[in-house]
């Protein structure tokens, strides 16, 4: 469904690509009223299941999606690549075929969430980074400030910390030692601790958390839209920041 939505919204010259089940995704893409033949596939054979081990699956698993997308991307067949499937997984083949940024310790997800005002913030890490150091929290915080100045133009974004409390003593090991940290990182306009409450006001423009506690909001944020209407209103806002990013990359 969503490949088929953004068919119908991407300029005519991108192509999109569809890797896996060729003959599952041609009868997915019929049922929905799709044109076939305004899409490329690459047939894979190979499944990553969401219970699978990322590392091992990855590398014992070479034609599977994730990996057959990760490479052909590595080698520029192909200019982007995203993937509903094995997080773990997609996490392993950034850091194998693509590799990180020089300095930056590990990638980061960031889902954008609609703020009171009519706006837009961002959050991460929302699943991706479970367990963290301040360090890569730190980075998550630069990532996002950059995120939010150059895709959404916010100007001197602010950058919240998810804690259980607005003082600076309050949260855990990892929350205290982030948030001294990020008052002492140049060029991010920090304002401190915030709570859950603060996800859709406007006090932040980026919130900073980890994974694991970034994807326990994300998800009660998920249920308070029903389905279908969730499925309809998260697919338009991937699409929505697909295209913006690739707009503001001039692909």
């Amino acid at each position: 469904m969503g490949a088929i939505q953004a068919r119908k919204e991407l300029d005519p010259s991108h192509a999109l690509v569809l890797i896996g089940n060729e003959s599952e995704i041609r009868d997915i893409i019929r049922q929905h009223s799709g044109d076939e033949s305004l899409f490329a596939f690459v047939n894979t054979t190979d499944v990553i299941g969401m219970a699978d081990n990322p590392t091992k699956a990855f590398s014992q698993k070479p034609n599977s999606s994730i990996t057959v997308g990760f490479h052909l991307l590595k080698e520029k067949k192909i200019d982007a690549f995203c993937s509903a499937g094995n997080t773990g997984a997609m996490l392993v083949g950034s850091m194998i075929a693509i590799k990180p940024i020089q300095g930056i310790i590990r990638p980061a997800i960031c889902s954008h969430i609609p703020k009171e005002d009519g706006g837009m913030g961002i959050i991460l890490d929302v699943g991706i980074n479970a367990d963290c150091k301040p360090e890569m929290m730190q980075q998550f915080a630069v990532l996002g400030s950059i995120f939010a100045e150059n895709v959404y133009h916010i100007a001197q974004p602010k950058i919240g910390l998810i804690s259980i409390g607005e003082e600076d003593e309050k949260g855990n090991v990892l929350t205290k030692e982030t948030n001294q940290l990020l008052k002492a990182t140049p060029h991010i306009n920090f304002v401190g601790n915030l709570e859950g409450r603060d996800m859709f006001n406007n006090k932040a423009d980026v919130l900073v958390c980890d994974g694991f506690t970034g994807n326990v909001m994300l998800k009660l944020a998920e249920s308070f839209i029903p389905y279908p209407q969730k499925e309809i209103f998260m697919m338009n806002i991937l699409i929505a920041l697909i295209l913006k990013i690739m707009a503001e990359l001039q692909f």
